[in-house]
Parts: structure tokens; sequence; C-alpha cells
């Protein structure tokens, strides 16, 4: 197995339990339009089965039977509607009140100093990235990351393994899957698409899902898929 060279981490709920104020960005958004809609935690616990916010939007549309016909089209009220829940959410994540998880802020400092490669692959906008990088990690904290992989750089969201197959690339040395050193650091939903795509392109020479997982079960991966090693887990920072 190669040595880990690079760290891809995901955004909500990786590098921050952000769900909540996306939701009630959403919500503000909702009523700023004129909306009666009020997500709730549980409701928007389920709508977290849907990646994307526009695409989370069509989805309470289509499933509730709400029927809209604004005069811009669906498609741009959608858009508009999301773009007004990205405002709210950014503001409220600049007055600093977001936290990144336990440990990772040490997680992130300490992959610097052992000369890691840091990447970001998400679905969240890059404005809504910025907003919490800047804030709750540091000023020049976007300039730690190679790439930032967000929003629709990809056609299809997660599950859609996409988003990591652009990502990933960025690695050059992805050119040799054998030694490629990458481990992702996925959200829940991403976890699989993380999973899928890793195994088309770091399984070695299985060629095949059924390979990758045999592969894996040897142990011989050159990739994990946890959320955090533990010993970072319960540290400050």
């Amino acid at each position: 197995m190669s040595e880990l060279q690079a760290l891809l981490f995901d955004v909500d709920g990786t590098l921050a339990d952000t769900e909540e104020i996306h939701r009630q960005s959403f919500n503000e958004a909702f009523a700023a339009a004129g909306l009666d809609w009020d997500w709730s935690p549980r409701r928007y616990g389920e709508l977290l089965a849907v990646t994307g916010g526009k695409e989370r939007i069509r989805h309470y549309l289509e499933n509730e039977g709400i029927p809209l016909a604004p005069p811009q089209g669906l498609d741009a009220f959608i858009a508009e509607l999301h773009q007004a829940k990205t405002e709210y959410y950014t503001r409220t994540v600049g007055t600093g009140g977001m936290p990144l998880r336990p440990g990772v802020k040490r997680l992130l400092l300490e992959a610097r100093q052992a000369g890691l490669r840091l990447g970001i692959a998400t679905t969240t906008t890059p404005e809504n990235v910025t907003a919490l990088l800047v804030n709750s990690l540091a000023a020049d904290s976007c300039d730690w990351f190679e790439v930032i992989a967000a929003g629709g750089v990809v056609p299809r969201k997660k599950p859609d393994p996409g988003i990591y197959a652009y990502a990933i690339p960025w690695n050059p040395r992805c050119v040799d899957p054998c030694s490629a050193g990458a481990c992702i650091v996925p959200g829940f939903v991403g976890a699989g698409s993380a999973r899928e795509v890793l195994a088309r392109r770091f399984a070695g020479r299985a060629r095949s899902y059924g390979g990758a997982r045999r592969f894996e079960k040897r142990g011989q991966t050159p990739f994990s898929v946890p959320f955090f090693p533990r010993q970072f887990m319960n540290s400050p920072g």
C-alpha cells in the first residue's frame, strides 16, 4: 500500500454540522418569497436523501403535489429561491457562529504540516464553501486546498460519483492507480459514491466492482473512507 499523500473532504456534515443552518436558511428564503412552506427538522431530515438544494426544492414540490406556475418558469423560480437561501446561509455563517466539527482544524493543520495535499469535493455551492472556510477555519484557508470541486461543476449530484471523478485527477499520482495514496473523507450520502469511483479508479488490476470489493477486503486498496481518524475525534481544535 502506498503512503498517504492526499485528503479529499466533503463539507456539510464532515467539516462542520451545517445542516440545521441550511434548514433555517431554506425557511427564511421561503418566507421572504411569500411561501407558507416550513421544513421542520424531521421533514428536512427526510429531504436530505435528495442531494443538492435546487433538487431538494423540486423534489418537495413534486412530492407534495404543489402546483406552481411562476411567470419566469419553474426552473428560474427554483434557482432564484435557492440563491436567496444561499444568501441567508452565507450571512449566518459569516457571523462566525458555525464551528468546525471537533478535531477538524487540528487534522487539517497537521495534514498541512505533514505535507499532505488537501482537496474538497462537495455538491454545495462555492459560496457556501468559502463562507464556512473563511469564517470558521482561517481567512486564507481556501488556499489550503488545491482543488475545491463544488456546486454545478458536474451535471449530476451525489450519490452519483461524478464529483469525485472530477476532483480526484487533481492528484497527478492518480495516473498510477496503485500509488494514488488518496483518502476520501465523505459525508453520509457521499460515502457510497466515493467508494464507487475509487473502486473504478484505484482497485489495482481488479477491473470490476466485484474485484474491487475483493481487493478491499484484503486490505490492499490505496484508500480508506473514514469520517475522521479516531485520535482526532475528541481532540480540541
